[in-house]
């Protein structure tokens, strides 16, 4: 469900930007994904492509939008060690899925390879963004 509800927001959000640039058609949308989101890439593109049909007087197809994840970055505050999500193998399913929720979660149930500390900063990798949107005027 949360992909549907992520799926909406920058459905609805593309079509505000475009309408304040005074797009007529939008031709793409870069949306940007935290790797700490765990989004489930395959859900969000099938939401997109189904609430799209919901908003009838958008000036674009689901198509236009191109999907990049962003790779996680963390960097421990106490050694200064940087690891990726990816450098960690030993999260439990429901310590993933909490994460995918709220990703400052992170500091409950992730600690730093180096020094063992949950005292991290989350640098980049949450978050869904629109990075960037094209289209006629």
């Amino acid at each position: 469900m949360h992909e549907w509800a992520l799926a909406e927001a920058v459905i609805v959000a593309a079509h505000q930007e475009a309408e304040k640039q005074n797009i007529k058609q939008i031709t793409k949308v870069l949306v940007k994904i935290g790797e700490l989101q765990q989004i489930d890439l395959d859900i969000f593109k099938f939401a997109l492509e189904n609430i799209k049909n919901i908003y009838d007087d958008l000036s674009f197809d689901a198509d236009v939008i191109d999907l990049e994840v962003e790779p996680s970055l963390l960097k421990c505050k106490v050694c200064g060690i940087e690891w990726e999500l990816r450098d960690l193998t030993r999260l439990k399913e429901d310590e993933s899925e909490a994460i995918h929720f709220i990703p400052e979660t992170a500091h409950v149930f992730m600690r730093c390879p180096g020094c063992g500390t949950p005292d991290f900063e989350i640098v980049k990798g949450r978050g869904v963004w629109i990075q960037s949107i094209e289209g006629v005027l």
